[in-house]
């Protein structure tokens, strides 16, 4: 319990030092999750071969996606491309809106300089 005490006050200290705030205010650089990232991989290995070339590629378009577009942002233009499959008034919303169109916009140009990236630069 002294031991406990002892450390908390030492955080404290190096907080209001500042010496600590380098260790928490690093975003890290992608916020993907493990599944996230799986399921991408494996729909980009699907419509491009399933070899070893073809996951290095992959997992390279992946890697740059997330360098440029948020997890957020990701899901949100997913989403919204979903949703424009769809047949009925709800779909008409998502396929006439500014908003959902740049939401798709931005993800069109992540993906576009992934491939640059991973497909055009010799990956």
């Amino acid at each position: 319990m002294i031991r406990t005490l002892v450390e908390r006050a030492a955080l404290a200290a190096l907080l209001v030092a500042g010496l600590a705030a380098p260790l928490h205010a690093a975003e890290p650089e992608n916020d993907y999750p493990t599944e996230a990232r799986a399921d991408y991989i494996f729909g980009c290995m699907a419509a491009n071969g399933q070899s070893r070339e073809s996951l290095s590629r992959c997992s390279c378009s992946l890697d740059a996606l997330a360098s440029i577009l948020s997890y957020d942002h990701y899901i949100q233009a997913s989403t919204v491309l979903s949703m424009r499959q769809g047949i009925g008034q709800r779909a008409n919303e998502f396929k006439s809106t500014k908003v959902f169109d740049d939401k798709v916009a931005e993800l069109r140009r992540a993906q576009a300089e992934a491939e640059i990236r991973c497909y055009r630069g010799g990956a």
